[in-house]
Parts: C-alpha cells; structure tokens; sequence
C-alpha cells in the first residue's frame, strides 16, 4: 500500500489541538470547504454558534436510518450529531467522540434545548481519541489528577490504568455500532495511528454495519514542504490520503463493499501543483466466517462482462456462479452494498447450516443447475391450459 506521508518535525495532534480550540472560540473558514446538505431542514433546530463553529467536507448524515445506533469520529461541535439525532429517532442513539474539551462543551451546551424542539434526547458526547476507542479520557483524566506523574514508575502506573480502563470500561464496545461517520477529521491523526484508526472503525462496528466518511484526499503525494507545516497539518492538507490509498484502508482493516458515494469534481485547494479534493466514502463489515457449502449461485446482471470481489472471486454476467453462504448473503441482501446487482439462486432443497460441509472457495467456479436443484430432480411439467401464448393473445 503506498504511505502518502512521511513523519513530522513537529508533534501533529498539538498542532491540531491548539487550531480547532482557537476555531471552537471564533468560526476559521480555512477549516471547511463548501458542503451541500441533502436534508437542510434538520439544520433548523440546531444553533447558530454551532453552525458556525462546525468544520466538515461532506455529508455523511443523509446515510443514516432510523433506529440506527450511530458514531461521529471527530464530532467537534456537534451539528452533524444533532443531524443524525432526528434522522435515527427516538429509537435511536447517537454518540460524538471528541479529543477537544473546548468543542465537547460547545456541543453539550445545547442537549437540553435541542432534544426539547426535537421531542426526545438521543445523543451523547464523550472525550476521546479516535484512534483508540477502548481508551475513556474523561476518568484517566480523572485519575491523573489524583496520581500525577513525576517519576519513570509513574508513567508504568499511568499505562497500566489505562489498560485496565480499555478492558473493563470501553469508551465504544465491540460490535456496538450500526454506523461509523466521520466529516474530515480522519486526516488530522498522525501518520502512524492511522491504520490502528481504520481498525478501531472495524472492531466498533456490528456485523452488516457501515462506515460512511466524507475526508480530503489528493491526487499526489503531498511534498516534504507540505508535510512540515502545522498549519497545513491542521488546516487538512498535509494528512489527507492518496485518492487509492484512502479505500485500501478500509479493505486493509477488513471491510467490503468499499464505494466512492461522492467526489468533488473540483479541487477545494492546489498546493504546489497537487489537488486537494473531498470524497465520501462508504464501507461495510461482515464478511468475516467460514465458507459453507449449501448448493447457492448468483448470477451477475451485469452490464460489465466480468466483475470480481474483494476477495478474488469473478463472476461472469449471465451464468451461474457458485458461491458460499456467506458469500451469497452478502451479494444478495436488500441493504447490502451489491443490491439490485446479482439474481440469487438458490438450491431447491435447502441445506441446513449445521449440517453444510467447508465450500472449496475458488476464484471462478461456475454451478451446474444439476446442483442447485438436486441430482434426482427429473421432473417434467408443461404448462397445458395456463400457457403464456393462446388464440387470443398478440404473441
């Protein structure tokens, strides 16, 4: 996978801290490129000094659904929480994870107010790297305040309450989460965290949930004057990903279905000739688990000759392609990244889970009909009275 950055002579998260505390205080336009909401009257209950001092490149709201238990990396100020809080509903929940005490308490400020013209209060704002979503600030914060640090055992001290904090009080729970979003804030941790950040995304999310992200990339890699500014580094250009690299994270970290929803046709910034742009991506988490063997094919509609997954495997338009289980579940479900695209075909006599041997997983393999519908089907059937074609139809 190519590396779009190299390591800063300067430590990133101060700098990145220090610009969106003092952008929390008074609105920095440098911070935000130009966004369209699809759903704007969801802004109309959220406040003016919020609206002002939130900063993002996209829209990931409009990908959330009713009932969903939502997560915002990077939630600063709160607007694209307080969205998302009237499109999931009562039955829903949304959390904002932020490292910024300064934006956390712009974003606390108005919960009451909010959830009163709503009718309901569905969210949540918490202290936190995301980057390491086991680890709950608030009360490490809590504890270093009373055991402050002074010596090299107090440093192993400090660790060790952080582990313990990671294993028996998660700040997110595993496979706790419906839909992961993020506005442009993905780009501003540090080079070297940011595969453990597309881990945690994973880790956090339920099976079948998604990652919907909207981030600055740029179509080459950013020069070494680039990477050694802070200003840059803050201000979303130093940190942003390759256009390519940015979705082989998420396959790296293990998800599927990884699709470009939107990118901006012209370039938010040039800088020394390299085109800083923002994309929306969306990424699903699912298909971990063994192949199972229960007679299932999809056929591909098309209109591509040929296509092929994630996983190597290639199904040809128009012919029975034999897959797994879970393979066919994922090509076939209704909410699922591939909707619409593949026809399943399913065995006539259904195999029972418990009882389906390992699929031999290939990266072609074509079905015989003879499989899916059993080897002592013979059956012969003609239409008789009820054919499609009488005296007085017009075929």
């Amino acid at each position: 996978m190519p590396e779009t950055t190299a390591t800063p002579h300067y430590h990133v998260e101060d700098a990145v801290l220090s610009r969106y505390q003092a952008g929390a205080q008074e609105h920095e336009p440098s911070l935000c490129c130009p966004t369209d909401y699809q759903d704007v009257h969801y802004l109309d209950v959220i406040p003016e000094e919020i609206l002002t001092k939130d900063y993002g490149c996209g829209d990931p709201t409009r990908y959330a659904k009713l009932g969903d238990v939502v997560l915002d990396l990077g939630s600063g100020a709160g607007k694209n929480c307080y969205m998302v809080a009237q499109k999931v509903g009562p039955t829903g929940q949304v959390i904002g994870v932020d490292f910024n005490d300064v934006m956390l308490n712009l974003a606390r400020k108005y919960q009451g107010a909010i959830a009163k013209k709503i009718g309901f209060q569905n969210t949540e704002f918490v202290k936190g790297k995301i980057q390491d979503l086991k680890l709950p600030l608030a009360p490490l914060q809590a504890w270093l305040q009373k055991n402050p640090i002074n010596t090299i055992e107090d440093v192993a001290r400090y660790e060790a309450e952080g582990d313990r904090l990671r294993a028996e009080s998660p700040l997110i729970a595993d496979e706790s989460i419906d839909l992961v979003i993020s506005n442009c804030v993905l780009n501003l941790v540090k080079p070297s965290d940011k595969r453990q950040l597309f881990q945690e995304i994973h880790r956090v999310l339920k099976k079948g949930g998604r990652a919907v992200i909207s981030d600055i990339v740029c179509d080459e890699p950013p020069s070494e004057k680039i990477l050694n500014d802070p200003e840059l580094w803050s201000g979303c250009i130093a940190g942003a990903f390759l256009e390519a690299e940015f979705l082989q994270m998420f396959e790296a970290a293990g998800f599927y279905g990884v699709e470009i929803l939107s990118y901006a046709p012209e370039p938010w910034q040039t800088i020394d000739g390299i085109e800083f742009r923002s994309m929306t991506v969306r990424a699903y988490k699912g298909k971990e688990g063994i192949c199972l063997e229960r007679n299932q094919a999809v056929i591909y509609k098309g209109p591509w000759q040929q296509i092929q997954d994630d996983d190597g495997h290639t199904y040809c338009r128009g012919e029975r392609m034999a897959v797994c289980d879970k393979t066919f579940q994922l090509l076939t479900s209704p909410d699922g990244p591939y909707a619409g695209q593949f026809i399943p075909v399913p065995p006539y006599q259904e195999i029972p889970l418990e009882a389906a041997p390992e699929f031999n997983c290939q990266a072609k393999a074509r079905r015989s009909p003879q499989v899916t519908k059993g080897e002592d089907y013979h059956l012969t059937q003609l239409n008789g009275d009820t054919a499609c074609c009488t005296p007085e139809s017009c075929c």
